[in-house]
């Protein structure tokens, strides 16, 4: 890879002086990617996505800055939890009160990567890494969302690509945490040279057409430093479809949160992972759960509601059906929990 300053930074504040670079113009992570030049500052972590990133000449900074110095606690807040960015996934899937109050959360983390994976990446780092579509990937295709003129799915193999979203790139969104971050209602804050801000998890993410060169609404030398879960409700679980057990991304995923009144759903919280390029909420399948009593045909008619809208491309047609059988098994490990 191309040789780079190393920065180790200390704090938050460290690590914002140190992320902002002397030339104004590297500072439009938009015009970088439509030039096809690599960022000139970047953070880094646990180094999980970043470095695999620059070894394929994805991106190629000039100077890389740590920022494990962020916090690394979880901690109650009213009646929830405030998650460092730099904690470890291993140490939030072994944290006794996010198993017991964000079941579906630990159930994503535990699924994350291999042992070593999670003894070394974080919470941070999984929710922003970067798509894992072998088009961006692969150094030898300038697709779309590098700034060239196609999304090579379109034509090509496109098996794992997205079922919702209608494109233009037809990535889909590679965090497992982000997914039940969402349907918990969960913010992240984030810290820049502007200062610190909160931000919905619903409005964090963004699609394509939104913007092309990014997945989120952080701005240059903007950094997630911490995850904050509101108060669950009493029922939530977590269920992925995986082409294997050990390491690997899911090939569909669902997060559901529910709050019950009695025997009935309140209201419900239902997102889908791994089909769009955005954790993917479906709001008319929580609609069908609102008001009822959770049986297996219920469960059955949420989930074709979740997927009433699925536009799949030439190859993952299947992914309709493994989508809706996360959705329903979510749904019924919830009503048990």
């Amino acid at each position: 890879m191309k040789a780079f300053t190393y920065v180790n930074a200390a704090n938050e504040k460290e690590a914002i002086a140190a992320l902002q670079s002397a030339d104004p113009s590297t500072r439009d992570s938009q015009a970088v990617a439509r030039s096809g030049q690599a960022a000139r500052v970047l953070p880094m972590a646990g180094g999980m996505d970043l470095l695999g990133l620059m070894k394929d000449y994805i991106v190629s900074p000039d100077r890389v800055v740590s920022i494990k110095g962020l916090d690394q606690a979880i901690q109650s807040a009213g009646g929830g939890l405030r998650i460092g960015a730099a904690v470890k996934i291993s140490d939030l899937a072994e944290h006794a009160e996010a198993r017991k109050l964000f079941p579906a959360l630990v159930t994503a983390a535990e699924g994350v990567g291999t042992p070593q994976i999670r003894n070394m990446g974080t919470v941070g780092g999984n929710i922003m890494q970067r798509p894992r579509c072998w088009y961006f990937r692969n150094e030898e295709f300038h697709c779309l969302k590098k700034g060239g003129s196609r999304c090579f799915a379109v034509e090509g193999e496109n098996q794992f690509h997205a079922i919702f979203g209608d494109g233009p790139c037809h990535i889909v969104h590679p965090s497992s945490l982000a997914v039940p971050v969402m349907a918990y209602g969960g913010r992240f804050r984030v810290a820049g040279p502007n200062g610190a801000r909160e931000i919905d998890a619903g409005e964090f993410f963004q699609l394509p057409n939104a913007n092309l060169y990014g997945e989120t609404v952080l701005q240059p030398n903007e950094i997630i430093t911490h995850v904050i879960l509101p108060a669950p409700g009493q029922r939530s679980a977590s269920y992925e479809v995986r082409f294997k057990q050990s390491h690997d991304w899911p090939l569909a995923a669902a997060s559901v949160n529910l709050v019950m009144s009695g025997s009935a759903v309140k209201s419900a919280r239902i997102v889908m992972g791994a089909v769009a390029p955005i954790p993917w909420r479906v709001q008319a399948a929580e609609r069908v759960l609102a008001g009822k009593a959770i049986t297996e045909a219920i469960a059955i008619e949420a989930a074709n509601a979740a997927v009433a809208g699925a536009r799949p491309m030439s190859e993952n047609k299947y992914k309709i059906q493994i989508a809706r059988t996360a959705v329903k098994r979510a749904i019924l490990a919830a009503s048990r929990a």
